[in-house]
């Protein structure tokens, strides 16, 4: 048995039933470095980047400390978007799938209070939150963190973009000082390196190297003229022809623009940012995710914590002042065995940038220019399925085999042209092939699933 199989570990049997059941058989490099400290309950600081298994990392451990008989808030898990506290909720929940009794509320602005407070009143064991909610929590006593033994601070670094330094400080003066404090972070500013040294007692420090290897990314820069930009991102999707990309802009309103200009060439785009609603950001992430949308368009915060699996191109609509932020925006693609390409728009202004990054990278960009590349006129990157929303979610006791049972069963539509289920709490969504759309909304309008009829519409 080598020390990165998780058996090695001294954690229990339902633990291992779990991992075993998510064919997580060996740690990743992060999860080798940091659970055994984790394990015997020592601070850490750890430096690592999305998509390393950070989220099992300081999930295994924090549930190996959790008396599941003592009902009281054991662990608390501060994350800076709904997006990525939604995410490690999920991942939280599937480790503990073996382990009866474990209780985990999800407390995220953008959500109606009441019914957290419903669910926190009945007694948690885990707690996953963005700060201002959990401070919201706090204030109306809601929110008991006397009898927390674990404080996870997730993105650490991006909380603190975000302005969260001080509400952080407000939830951890309420946590008892002899607690386990976890502290991750992408990168590793000296305002992190404050953090730790005022909340964190001796911190184990880990810091793991992006897994992405040279050759796995390529990277290329295209100097253009500013009024070249947005020419040059088309050129950029008529050469290289990707499945899926994300863009990343500076500002919300350059998001905006951006997805406006990609649909007008009949690229599907969205954009996804900070002014949208939550219930709008929800429904952009699940149609990306599905097929249903090709292009995300994204400020470097709307994007933090997204979990994307084979995403093909990530484009620098404008170059990063930080090199860390551009590793971490390209890091995305090229993951898990594939290939990337990661394209960045430059301007004769953002040139010294580049230097940076090649200090970061310790190697050489390859830089090119706009006339490179062939032009295809004809392209286009319309999603190949449409989202259909449903008025009814977890809350009324739907699940993914009833939606797809009624749309293979009297809906008539094959497996094969039915995509992602998501369930949220009140609504879910379904990824239909364009061409079988109008045959399940014909059957929705009318028929029933579960027995009952349920609202349906296609989102546009």
């Amino acid at each position: 048995m080598s020390n990165h199989d998780f058996a090695s570990l001294s954690v229990s049997a339902a633990q291992l039933k779990a991992l075993e059941t998510l064919e997580y058989h060996q740690m990743t490099p992060i999860q080798a470095q940091s659970l055994p400290a984790i394990l015997q309950g020592q601070d850490l600081i750890a430096q690592a980047k999305t998509g390393s298994g950070k989220t099992a990392a300081f999930g295994i451990g924090l549930l190996q400390a959790i008396n599941p008989r003592f009902f009281g808030v054991q662990a608390l898990v501060l994350c800076p978007t709904r997006e990525l506290a939604d995410q490690v909720a999920k991942e939280i929940r599937k480790l503990a799938s073996f382990m009866p009794n474990i209780k985990l509320v999800l407390l995220c602005g953008g959500k109606p209070i009441g019914p957290q407070i419903g669910s926190l009143e009945h007694g948690a064991h885990v707690v996953v939150g963005t700060p201002g909610r959990v401070q919201d929590h706090l204030r109306k006593n809601t929110l008991k963190l006397d009898g927390l033994k674990t404080l996870v601070l997730d993105e650490a670094d991006r909380m603190l973009d975000m302005g969260f330094a001080e509400v952080m400080q407000d939830i951890i003066d309420q946590t008892p000082k002899q607690r386990q404090t976890l502290l991750f972070s992408a990168t590793y500013p000296d305002d992190i390196r404050k953090i730790s040294k005022q909340f964190q007692n001796n911190p184990v420090s880990v810091t793991v190297e992006s897994e992405h290897r040279p050759d796995v990314i390529e990277q290329v820069f295209y100097e253009v003229s500013k009024q070249d930009r947005d020419n040059t991102l088309l050129a950029l999707f008529e050469h290289y022809q990707p499945r899926n990309a994300i863009v990343f802009c500076h500002t919300k309103k350059q998001c905006d623009e951006v997805a406006n200009l990609l649909q007008q060439h009949r690229i599907t785009a969205l954009p996804i940012h900070g002014d949208l609603e939550q219930r709008d950001r929800d429904q952009v992430l699940v149609r990306f995710a599905n097929n249903s949308c090709s292009v995300l368009v994204a400020t470097d915060v709307a994007a933090r914590g997204l979990d994307i699996k084979a995403l093909e191109m990530v484009i620098n609509y404008e170059l990063p002042r930080d090199p860390e932020i551009y590793v971490h925006r390209i890091g995305r693609t090229g993951r898990a065995g594939e290939t990337g390409i990661a394209m960045s728009i430059v301007t004769p202004a953002e040139t010294p940038r580049i230097m940076a990054i090649e200090n970061t990278l310790k190697q050489p960009g390859r830089c090119d220019v706009l006339a490179s590349l062939r032009r295809d006129k004809a392209f286009t990157m319309e999603a190949p399925m449409t989202t259909i929303q449903l008025d009814a979610g977890r809350k009324s006791k739907l699940r993914p085999g009833d939606i797809l049972g009624a749309l293979t069963g009297d809906a008539g539509l094959k497996g094969s042209q039915i995509g992602k289920i998501d369930i949220f709490d009140m609504s879910s969504y379904v990824a239909v092939e364009n061409a079988a759309v109008r045959q399940a909304i014909n059957y929705l309008a009318q028929g029933k699933i579960k027995g009952r009829s349920i609202r349906a519409r296609k989102i546009q």
